[in-house]
C-alpha cells in the first residue's frame, strides 16, 4: 500500500451565504448598466441599419426598399458638402487642438511658477458646453458688436473678422472654437505622459549634449507616442459627433457652408420627416467611426498581446 492510498481527502469548507452573496452583488449592480448600453448600442444600431433600409418617411415603415436611400442620400448636394466639411474639420481639429495642447504642456512641464493657476486656466474651456462655447464665440465674430466691431473702434478701420458671416471662411471659424475647446484635454494627456518619462533618459541625453528642441524631439517625444495615437482618436470621435456647436456657432449657415452629417441627419429626421434618408446619413456617420475605432481597438490588442508576450 502506498503513502497516497493512505492520504486522507481534505474537506473543503461550504462557502457562507455572505460569500456567496458578495460573488452575486457586483453581478447585479453590473447587469441594468450592460443591458442598457447593449440595447442602446447594438439594438438601436441594427434598427438604425434596417430602417436606413426601408421606406420609411414620416414615420418608421418596414418596406424594404434596399439601397435607394443610399443613393438618395449621395445624389444631394448638402450631405457631399456635409461630408467634405467632416473631414476638413476633422483634419485642422485635431492637428490644431493636440499643436497647442503639446505646446501649452511643455510649457507647463518647464515647472513654472503658479503651475496649478495655469493649468486650471487652460482646461477652464473643455468645462465648458460645446452650446455655450458657441454661443460665446458668435457673438465674438459677429462685426456689428464683436472683435471687429471693437479693433475698428480702435482707430484700424479696415480690421475684419466677420468669419462666420463668409461662406468661404465660416468653416475656419468652426475650427478655431473647436480647437479652443479642446486643447485643454489635450495639454492634461500630453502633461500626464511628460511626467511619466523616466527622468534617467533625459539626464543621459543632456550629459550627450543634446539641446532641449533634440531631446523632446529624439528622446521624450518618442517616448510618448502612444499618447499621441490616444488623443487623436479620441478628438476624431468629437469631430465626428459634432453637432451643438455648430448649431450653436453658425447653425450650419451661410448657406448650407458649414453643414456637418450631424446637423443633416438632425434636418432629416426631425424637419423633413425622411426618416429612411436620415437613418442611412447616421449609418454613414457610424461607418466613419468605425473607420477610426476598429483599426485602433486591433491596434490595442495586439500592442498587449505584444508586451505579454515579451514578458
Amino acid at each position: 500500500m502506498s503513502i497516497h492510498d493512505l492520504s486522507v481527502p481534505i474537506a473543503v469548507p461550504a462557502r457562507s451565504w455572505r460569500d456567496r452573496l458578495g460573488s452575486i452583488v457586483p453581478i447585479l449592480v453590473l447587469a441594468p448598466s450592460l443591458a442598457a448600453s447593449f440595447v442602446y448600442v447594438f439594438v438601436f444600431t441594427g434598427w438604425t441599419l434596417y430602417l436606413s433600409l426601408s421606406d420609411s418617411t414620416l414615420l418608421p415603415s418596414y418596406g424594404f426598399a434596399g439601397l435607394d436611400n443610399y443613393v438618395s442620400l449621395w445624389s444631394n448636394r448638402r450631405w457631399n458638402i456635409a461630408y467634405t466639411n467632416l473631414f476638413l474639420f476633422s483634419g485642422f481639429y485635431i492637428v490644431g487642438s493636440m499643436a497647442v495642447g503639446l505646446l501649452l504642456a511643455i510649457l507647463i512641464d518647464q515647472r513654472v511658477r503658479g503651475e496649478a493657476v495655469w493649468r486650471t486656466i487652460f482646461l477652464y474651456p473643455l468645462a465648458v458646453s460645446f452650446i455655450v462655447t458657441g454661443t460665446v464665440w458668435s457673438w465674438l465674430y459677429n462685426p456689428v458688436d464683436g472683435i471687429q466691431a471693437l479693433v475698428r473702434g480702435l482707430g484700424w478701420s479696415d480690421f475684419s473678422f466677420a468669419l462666420t458671416s463668409d461662406r468661404n471662411h465660416a468653416i475656419y471659424a468652426v475650427i478655431i472654437t473647436g480647437v479652443w475647446q479642446s486643447s485643454g484635454f489635450a495639454m492634461a494627456l500630453f502633461l500626464a505622459g511628460l511626467r511619466s518619462v523616466d527622468p534617467d533618459l533625459v539626464k543621459a541625453a543632456q550629459i550627450d549634449g543634446a539641446s532641449v528642441v533634440r531631446t523632446y524631439r529624439k528622446v521624450i517625444l518618442p517616448t510618448i507616442a502612444p499618447i499621441f495615437l490616444a488623443v487623436a482618436v479620441i478628438q476624431i470621435q468629437f469631430a465626428i459627433k459634432t453637432f451643438d456647436l455648430v448649431a450653436a456657432l453658425t447653425r450650419g449657415g451661410p448657406g448650407i457652408s458649414t453643414t456637418f452629417p450631424a446637423i443633416y441627419v438632425y434636418d432629416l429626421m426631425f424637419q423633413r420627416g425622411e426618416i429612411g434618408e436620415g437613418a442611412a446619413a447616421a449609418v454613414m456617420m457610424l461607418a466613419a467611426l468605425a473607420v477610426v475605432l476598429v483599426p485602433y481597438s486591433l491596434w490595442v490588442v495586439w500592442r498587449r498581446r505584444a508586451e505579454a508576450g515579451n514578458g
